[in-house]
């Protein structure tokens, strides 16, 4: 994941690398804060997502969120983290790689979903639009343009 390459994420209190963690993943980057309604909504919904997708589909889908916050404080990120999240991983909120983030993607308005190839590269920046639009339909085109299933060892 060249995007996050030698990043450290974390997911209910524990570390882990976003290489291991993201390799031959669609990853999703989402940009939200607890203090926005609009953030709030849609994290309900990203969430029935990736569980249909991650935590009761079997093999899991090759997918992974990885919360960006605009939080105004460490203790705002962890709270809302804890209210409406599921186990995603988060970049720290004192990685100042977060607002590096947001200046890449052209963030000006949370909540923002931004998918991604394993490389890095974007498969579209209207991940919230097109998951309100199309459910988990869209995760189909997303995984066929990131072309994973070549990079799976048999």
């Amino acid at each position: 994941m060249d995007v996050l390459g030698g990043r450290r994420l974390v997911t209910d209190g524990t570390w882990v690398e976003a290489e291991t963690a993201l390799q031959n993943k669609v990853v999703a980057l989402y940009f939200a804060t607890g203090r926005c309604a609009p953030s709030r909504d849609f994290t309900t919904l990203i969430c029935d997502f990736y569980a249909e997708l991650v935590d009761q589909a079997r093999p899991s889908a090759p997918f992974e969120v990885v919360f960006v916050s605009a939080d105004g404080s460490a203790q705002e990120m962890l709270d809302f983290r804890r209210e409406l999240h599921g186990a995603w991983l988060a970049l720290p909120f004192h990685d100042p790689y977060r607002h590096e983030l947001r200046t890449r993607y052209h963030i000006m308005a949370v909540p923002r979903l931004v998918i991604m190839k394993p490389n890095g590269d974007v498969i579209t920046d209207k991940g919230r639009k097109q998951i309100r639009e199309r459910g988990l339909a869209c995760f189909q085109n997303w995984v066929e343009a990131a072309a994973i299933f070549q990079n799976f060892s048999s």
